[in-house]
Parts: C-alpha cells; structure tokens; sequence
C-alpha cells in the first residue's frame, strides 16, 4: 500500500473510531423495574430526622420540647403478587405487598416530648404489620390498603410513602430511555401534608455507570454532590462479575402551584379544619439503578424542609400554629437475595 492510500485508510479507521465512541456515548438506556410475580426483595432503610420548631396551641406548654432528632432502622419485605410486563415506554402495572420485618426508632429531645414517644410507638407497631399497593405504569401509587390507623399520622404516611415511591422513581424517566449527562425535570403531587397545592420538582442528571457497589453515598451535612467528567462512553465494570448501575443525581424542592386563596386539603376540611401558610424544602439525593433489572440498588437522600403552618377549627375556633426547621437524612439499601435452607438431613 503507497502512503496516499495509508493516510486514507488511518483516517477512514480514526473517523470509523471517532463515530463508535460519540454512538457509545448517546447510547440510551431504559431503567424500568423489571418485577415478577412470585418474587421477593428486601430493602433496609435507614433514616435521621432532626427537627426544631415552636408549636402555639389553645393548651401552652412552656417545657415543650422545641429541639427533636429521631432515627429510625427498618427492614421491608416486598412480595410482588401480581406483575405485568414493561412495555418499550412504560412499566407494567405492579401490585405488591410489603411487610416490615424491621422497625424500630429511637429519639433525642431537650425536653420531655410525648410526641416524640408515640412516633416511636408507631414504629414498633409497624413490625409484622403489612401494606398492599399498586405501582401504576406511570409511578403513581393506588389501591393503598392497611395501616390506616398509621397512614393517618401525616409524619409517618409520608415516612411509608417515601421509599414506596422511591421503588418506581425511574418511571418518571423521560420516555425512550436517557443518555449519560442528560439532564430532566419532573413535578409530582406533594401527598398527605396540611397544604393543598403542594409540589416537588425534580431536576435529574444522568451521571455515570460503575459497578453498583461503588455508588459513594452522600454524607450528612457535606457539601453538595458534584457531576464528575464522564468518558465518551459508559465506564466497564472492574470486574466481569460486577452489576453495573447507572448513577443518577437529582436535586428537588417543594414548590406550590395553583391558587393561594384557600390552602385546605380536602381531607382536612371535612373534619371542619382550615390551613394556611407556607412550606418550603429542597434537597438531593443519589440514586444507583441497575442496568439488568431496573430496580433500585441503593438511594441516598438528604433534605431540608421550612415550616410555617396555621391550623383552625371552624366549629371551635381555635387555632394551633407550628413554625419549624426539619433535616432529614434517608438510606436505602437492596439487600442480597436471602439463601435457600439445605434440606434436612434425614
């Protein structure tokens, strides 16, 4: 071959490389859970949540605690009953039950605070205890069924449905799969909080691949994660047996949206309530989902929530208003499948 035909063929190959790693580099993924019906995963949560605040209400109770740091350890056990499979676009309508198998919570107050040991309560009778609920093709939760006397307590519904939804967080994924450093944002209904109106707006990155155990978890109190440079293409695992997970940050903050004239849920105002105020958060978290399976392998959530809130009963008028600073720290964990028993040995 002369030199005019090397040059050609050099750059033939480099243009051919070139155009292989910018392909590798959009390539898209669809992270939909895959569920099956039959199927048993277990999850560990770890949450922190300290709060401070004032409440103002008709009974004063000057030694109230105003300081309350509360940690709480479960283990849930979801099976998934009934699944049907994804589509190219959406995930299949799931129903699952979960069980916790773990629950338990423990509390810090500068004062004695019966608040903070009926929350307590509330966890410990959590074990055992189950919940039913469908995942819809869109990530919306419905059919929710048990623990209604828990699920009334706003701070432990919204506890229960945190990590339920965190479980199709990827639905809300744009549709035809993500590309690394791709960037979306997404709202949802903010549920069960005294204020109608309420929202979270997501903004999400797409920011790498590795194996899924070296997702580095964000630590309480550091500063805010920060997109690394990312390679033409997705990163391989350091070793042939590693699941590989695609890692994504997303930041959010609790907006409102629609009108300010009257701020009350409906669930309030049948019980002759009204609210009024405001209720600001953000936060981030950094979540690993796998490649294979698209499930969650592990979350790390922290955030920070503003309070100010005014509650009246129309029939006595009354009024109970809180004023509060809330930082909550979440884990979430897919353990390893539990090993089959070896028969007895006759």
């Amino acid at each position: 071959m002369n030199s005019n035909g090397l040059r050609i063929a050099i750059i033939v190959a480099g243009t051919l490389l070139a155009l292989s790693f910018a392909a590798a580099g959009d390539q898209r993924v669809l992270l939909l859970p895959k569920f099956t019906a039959g199927e048993v995963l277990r999850f560990e949560i770890s949450t922190s949540t300290t709060t401070s605040g004032i409440t103002t209400s008709p009974i004063d109770n000057p030694e109230g605690a105003s300081r309350l740091k509360q940690s709480a350890e479960m283990i849930i056990r979801l099976d998934i009953i009934d699944a049907q499979p994804p589509t190219t676009a959406a995930m299949g309508r799931v129903h699952l039950r979960a069980t916790y198998e773990k629950s338990d919570a423990t509390s810090e107050t500068d004062a004695y605070d019966p608040q903070a040991a009926a929350i307590a309560d509330q966890y410990a009778r959590l074990l055992g205890r189950s919940i039913e609920f469908t995942i819809e093709p869109d990530g919306k939760l419905s059919s929710v069924t048990g623990l209604e006397d828990i699920l009334s307590n706003p701070s432990m519904a919204q506890s229960v449905r945190s990590w339920m939804i965190g479980l199709s967080s990827s639905a809300g994924f744009p549709q035809g799969g993500i590309a690394l450093n791709q960037k979306w944002s997404n709202e949802q209904p903010l549920l069960s909080t005294p204020l109608a109106g309420l929202v979270w707006r997501t903004d999400s990155t797409y920011l790498r691949n590795e194996p899924c155990h070296a997702a580095a978890p964000t630590q309480a109190g550091a500063a805010p994660i920060q997109p690394r440079a990312l390679p033409a293409r997705p990163s391989a695992a350091s070793d042939a047996g590693d699941e590989i997970c695609a890692t994504i940050l997303t930041r959010f903050e609790i907006l409102r949206r629609g009108s300010r004239d009257d701020l009350t849920p409906e669930d309030y105002r049948r019980n002759s309530l009204r609210t009024s105020g405001t209720w600001a958060g953000k936060g981030e978290s950094l979540d690993s989902i796998s490649l294979s399976t698209g499930m969650v392998v592990s979350s790390t959530q922290t955030s920070t929530q503003d309070i100010n809130l005014e509650i009246t009963s129309t029939r006595s008028g009354s009024r109970l208003l809180y004023k509060g600073h809330v930082e909550t720290q979440t884990e979430i964990r897919l353990l390893p499948p539990t090993p089959a028993r070896p028969p007895a040995q006759p």
